[in-house]
């Protein structure tokens, strides 16, 4: 429901920065919600993600995680396990936001498989950022804890990217964090693939970069 609030709403209200000149060259389209969907895709997966380590707190608290623990299993299935569920979610969600998408007049440029290539960026996202909160969920002992400490990474790391609004747009300073932001690496090639085309030199690095990420995590 959220992501569709943020395209309704947001994606509307912005709309009318298209009727400037300037503005369609920064964004690179007549059509706000073109350039935000991929942001919203990635804001998604970046949510979903960052919330998965809850279970973990969660299975601690009831008791569920000794019996894994204890079970017949390799312990890395048990982490993996969650992180492929998260991520799968996240795929969902993602193919829900493109069909909302497409219902307010989104085109994506690359077609179908295009929007493969989207989830595959998505996917190794979400399995970075949702390692990066399993890891923490390790450490931190409460649901309040974790959720104060998850709020303190997604606020800014939306709002110092170029999800929602282009960097040409921002000040120097902010311009400077949006480029070595993760979120900037996932959202640039989705954005690419969805106004652009193949346009290779924007979709390896982030390919690259979420690839790396995912291994780290």
């Amino acid at each position: 429901v959220q992501p569709l609030v943020w395209l309704v709403l947001m994606g509307n209200a912005m709309g009318g920065l298209t009727a400037n000149p300037a503005a369609v060259r920064i964004l690179g389209t007549h059509n706000y919600l073109e350039f935000m969907t991929p942001g919203i895709m990635i804001m998604s997966t970046l949510f979903g993600g960052v919330f998965g380590g809850i279970s973990v707190i969660w299975d601690r608290r009831t008791g569920f995680l000794n019996k894994m623990l204890a079970a017949p299993i390799h312990r890395a299935a048990i982490p993996l396990g969650k992180i492929t569920a998260v991520t799968l979610q996240s795929m969902i969600q993602v193919t829900f936001i493109a069909a909302i998408g497409q219902a307010f007049g989104v085109h994506f440029a690359t077609g179908l498989p295009g929007f493969l290539v989207m989830l595959l960026i998505t996917a190794l996202f979400s399995y970075g950022i949702a390692g990066v909160s399993f890891a923490l969920a390790t450490v931190v002992r409460s649901h309040e804890a974790l959720m104060a400490v998850t709020n303190l990474l997604t606020l800014p790391l939306t709002f110092a990217s170029n999800a929602i609004f282009p960097r040409e747009a921002m000040p120097a300073w902010l311009r400077t964090l949006a480029t070595y932001n993760p979120l900037t690496y996932a959202v640039t090639p989705l954005r690419s693939l969805v106004l652009e085309g193949w346009v290779w030199e924007k979709i390896w690095p982030g390919l690259l970069a979420m690839g790396l990420f995912a291994c780290a995590s």
